[in-house]
């Protein structure tokens, strides 16, 4: 990172949110509790102009470092499975930079759709997420634009743990349980929980088919894995850990927990059966740790954010 994650970051990341992605609902629902057995408040990062998170972060780097920019034709550069690639187009058309975003063959459709809609020029390389956010680094080698890396950039890790910032107002939770992609939002959150919530747990959680951060985490060797991620839950599918995100992990997390394709799927269904939300299986993922893993939790003050809402549609008919 070019420079240290901070809680006085994250509080100027939150003032600075703009108002569609900011103060987004947090609630306990009595029948997705039940089903989980703890007492669960979500915050929905789903249910905004991108239908994630990944805005809070962008519009924090972009205010930070769009001037940076001004002026170079090719503009910034970034990998992603969607998500971000939504929340940096977002922010870049804002701020009037050019944005090109390199993702996967096998990207879902609609996110590429949406990152194109929102004006970045999109182009589908390799067989998954870090495969693009390889071709990525290398077009901006060769072109001189800048390459924007998700859990690298402190600024992106600011806006995420923004989240943070509003979560701790609502109540104390003994645990918060984060989904783990490229960690900017696991980061974010554990460094601002620390000292609002120092008693809280924070847990991190990756798909069982895409174990490479939980592992990064547990040795501290940021190694990647030689093949592709096998999960359905394509925002969290990391075969490269970005070695900033695992050295802010270990400071400020307390544990990464795998999850089952077979939870990820139920925690789908049942916060559309619950909540009538549709969130992504990468979002849901605290949820599914609450399923996977009910005796560590029963009866607990949890909360997770379901930080992505961007499903393809056939997956609640599967």
């Amino acid at each position: 990172m070019r420079g240290a994650v901070s809680v006085e970051g994250i509080e100027a990341a939150w003032a600075a949110t703009p108002a569609e992605f900011r103060d987004t609902p947090q609630f306990v629902s009595e029948a997705l509790s039940a089903a989980a057995g703890v007492r669960l408040t979500v915050k929905v990062e789903c249910v905004n102009p991108i239908r994630s998170f990944k805005a809070r972060g962008a519009c924090w780097f972009a205010a930070r470092r769009a001037g940076e920019v001004r002026g170079r034709p090719a503009g910034w550069v970034t990998g992603s499975a969607g998500n971000f690639g939504q929340g940096l187009a977002w922010a870049a058309r804002r701020a009037g930079i050019p944005l090109t975003v390199f993702s996967a063959r096998s990207a879902v459709a609609a996110k590429v759709a949406a990152m194109k809609s929102l004006g970045a020029e999109v182009r589908l390389v390799g067989d998954d997420f870090d495969a693009a956010k390889e071709a990525a680094a290398d077009f901006a080698e060769t072109t001189g634009a800048v390459f924007v890396e998700d859990g690298r950039e402190p600024e992106i890790t600011e806006g995420a743990g923004s989240i943070a910032v509003e979560l701790a107002r609502s109540a104390a939770f003994e645990t918060v349980l984060v989904p783990v992609g490229n960690g900017a939002l696991i980061g974010g959150v554990g460094c601002f929980l620390r000292q609002a919530q120092p008693e809280t747990r924070v847990v991190g959680v990756v798909a069982a088919g895409a174990p490479v951060m939980g592992r990064a985490f547990r040795t501290g060797d940021p190694a990647p894995i030689p093949s592709a991620p096998a999960t359905c839950a394509d925002g969290i599918a990391v075969r490269v850990p970005v070695p900033e995100a695992v050295e802010l992990m270990r400071k400020v997390v307390d544990e990464v927990l795998e999850v089952s394709e077979e939870a990820l799927r139920r925690a789908v269904r049942l916060l559309h059966g619950t909540l009538g939300l549709v969130v992504e299986p990468a979002g849901a993922a605290g949820v599914a740790a609450l399923l996977d893993h009910p005796s560590r939790f029963r009866g607990s003050r949890a909360a997770t954010p379901l930080c992505g809402g961007n499903l393809d549609p056939a997956f609640l008919t599967d």
